[in-house]
């Protein structure tokens, strides 16, 4: 099915989901309504009270959010002289390899995101005037995201962008008409068609993907996509952190395939034994489980600014991940029964904005939390799609 015709597809299949609901079975159940009325922007993962918070911080120089920018405006994505690289079909396959335009990709989607935080912080056109520069030249020439890490890319990618393009379209004025539309149709019938329908590989995908598919919505003023993200959130969340009262074996998310205790076991990395907090891939590794954890966040974020505040749902589930592993990025050692006694990498810098929602926002006691967050700041980028959250999130009240 052509691109085109597959988002018209997704962007009309959660309406008639609810309509087949009321006809054969009444009224579809009220949590399944999840979209706005109207939608809030800027309002991809920030708003525009947060960014007033960070700006008047920056201004009057006070930690970390000074020292969050001075690193982020002395980084490769804020330079002014920074030339994209878009092509047509970006190819990625496992583990970025091949790696046909899939760095260059996620980079300057990235570097977008940047420039229009140097441009709401400085208040310098100049530095829209380039976050535009790289959307335009992508949106005029990407077509596809092709071979087995599509998806993925297409998530990593897809989550920046959104960001840049709600600062820009909805703070600065210079953005021509266009060129706004021809970035919608580049998020329409490339990005959102790969995203949509999530992902049965291990859990970080789909919520990436997932934090995509939400933020191209919200930019879309898409409700039929937004729903199905939200549903998508919802199904894949409890599979992929656990907490006691699921039972004696982890949820699994819908259509996933898995209905034997040996498959569940064998897709937990071979863990058996569970416990509040433990993630899909905390066995595999930690920078992977940081993937889903952070992608948790930002979708609750965003859900929280459209008015649709989805932490109180995750809430338990994230804050006993985030508190789990930060216990081991401390330092303590893992008992035997916790991956053989050997956790693998490190979580990266994706702890603000679960925390800063969990802790300071709803109350949570967050110890563990508290102080991995503190040691990291302030919090740079994964160079995939985490970016700066130190600076846009840390104790930010609004």
């Amino acid at each position: 099915m052509p691109r085109t015709r597959r988002a018209a597809f997704l962007a009309t299949s959660a309406f008639l989901v609810t309509l087949l609901a009321s006809l054969i079975g009444g009224p579809a159940p009220e949590r399944a309504e999840a979209a706005p009325a109207a939608f809030v922007h800027p309002g991809v993962l920030v708003s525009r009270g947060q960014l007033d918070f960070t700006r008047e911080k920056v201004n009057a120089g006070a930690q970390p959010w000074k020292g969050a920018f001075d690193q982020m405006m002395a980084s490769k994505y804020a330079s002014l002289s920074r030339v994209p690289k878009p092509r047509a079909v970006v190819e990625c396959g496992s583990y970025s390899n091949p790696n046909y335009g899939c760095t260059d990709e996620r980079e300057d989607a990235i570097a977008a995101y940047t420039l229009s935080l140097a441009w709401y912080f400085t208040q310098d056109s100049r530095y829209a005037r380039k976050a535009m520069e790289i959307m335009d030249a992508w949106s005029g020439v990407i077509k596809d995201h092709t071979n087995s890490n599509a998806p993925l890319q297409t998530g990593w990618a897809g989550s920046s962008w959104p960001r840049a393009a709600e600062i820009i379209r909805y703070t600065y004025t210079g953005w021509p008409a266009d060129r706004v539309e021809r970035f919608k149709t580049m998020l329409r019938t490339v990005y959102l068609p790969e995203v949509a329908n999530g992902s049965h590989s291990n859990g970080n995908w789909e919520l990436s993907m997932t934090e995509a598919a939400i933020g191209i919505a919200v930019f879309l003023e898409d409700r039929a996509a937004y729903d199905r993200a939200v549903t998508t959130f919802r199904g894949r969340v409890p599979a992929y952190i656990y907490l006691t009262g699921d039972g004696s074996l982890p949820k699994t998310a819908p259509g996933s395939g898995l209905d034997t205790r040996d498959e569940i076991i064998r897709y937990w990395q071979g863990q058996s034994t569970f416990v509040n907090g433990l993630s899909q891939e905390t066995c595999r590794d930690l920078a992977h489980t940081g993937y889903g954890v952070s992608a948790i966040s930002h979708i609750a974020e965003t859900s929280r600014i459209q008015g649709q505040d989805l932490y109180p749902e995750v809430a338990e589930r994230l804050r006993h991940a985030l508190g789990l592993h930060a216990k081991y990025e401390l330092g303590e050692t893992p008992p035997s029964w916790l991956c053989g006694g050997t956790l693998r990498d490190h979580l990266g810098p994706v702890t603000e904005v679960g925390f800063n929602a969990l802790h300071h926002r709803m109350g949570y006691p967050m110890t563990n939390t508290q102080a991995l967050t503190e040691r990291g700041r302030p919090a740079g980028t994964n160079n995939l799609f985490v970016a700066w959250e130190t600076l846009t999130h840390a104790a930010n009240p609004r």
